[in-house]
């Protein structure tokens, strides 16, 4: 059974990955990805990138995480805080309306940070790709 039988006719099921690295239908499907982690868990930026089919894309996923957060973000919320790189280290934290919110709505769902980085990231990281 493919990734799109899975998903079909369910309303949150996760994007195919067809959408192109600086398009706006990439940066929809990174929100839509992310939106797909479950609270208390993380994932990375280069893990959104390779589900997308775009392994070199991490860099692009971060600022589709960031513009998650501006003032022209629609529809429903992106969990950007669920979103970190690929040692645990909660890089996109500056981005957050304060330097601490991020580890702050980390810890509100009962993931422990210490020192801006996420502890026991590998039991907490969620893979989209065996995930979904």
């Amino acid at each position: 059974m493919s990734r799109d039988d899975r998903h079909k006719g369910h309303p949150s099921a996760a994007p195919s990955p067809t959408a192109r690295p600086g398009s706006g239908d990439f940066e929809r499907d990174v929100h839509a990805v992310a939106r797909l982690i479950p609270a208390g868990r993380v994932t990375s930026y280069g893990a959104i990138a390779r589900y997308l089919g775009a392994a070199r894309a991490s860099r692009m996923v971060g600022w589709a995480m960031n513009r998650a957060m501006g003032p022209g973000a629609e529809g429903e919320a992106v969990p950007a805080h669920r979103v970190v790189n690929r040692q645990g280290l909660l890089s996109g934290r500056m981005h957050f309306p304060t330097p601490t919110a991020m580890a702050d709505c980390l810890r509100a769902e009962g993931v422990k940070v210490e020192d801006d980085r996420v502890v026991d990231f590998d039991a907490l990281f969620w893979d989209p790709t065996a995930e979904l």
